[in-house]
């Protein structure tokens, strides 16, 4: 199993609640604003779509891709913070 980031672990810790787009892991700076324009501001608006796609990684990591132009490790990152978020608190 891949290491986490330490922004991983802050975020799967503890209810999403209002936490921006950018606490995500794999979302920096650039990504998050261009989620933002895009009007996934909060990091529960992206987990709404996480569930749309049934978290299905490949659909997941392929929207990222589109929506925010996420490279491979941002996508992989950004899904299994979710995901591991998800298997804790849903």
């Amino acid at each position: 199993m891949s290491s986490t980031s330490q922004k991983h672990k802050d975020f799967v810790a503890e209810p999403m609640g209002e936490k921006s787009v950018n606490a995500l892991a794999g979302i920096g700076e650039v990504l998050g604003k261009r989620l933002e324009d895009k009007g996934f501001d909060k990091a529960y608006v992206v987990l709404g779509q996480f569930l749309v796609l049934r978290k299905d990684e490949e659909l997941f990591r392929e929207w990222l891709k589109d929506t925010c132009g996420a490279n491979t490790k941002q996508q992989g990152d950004c899904y299994g913070c979710l995901r591991e978020w998800c298997d804790s608190f849903l």
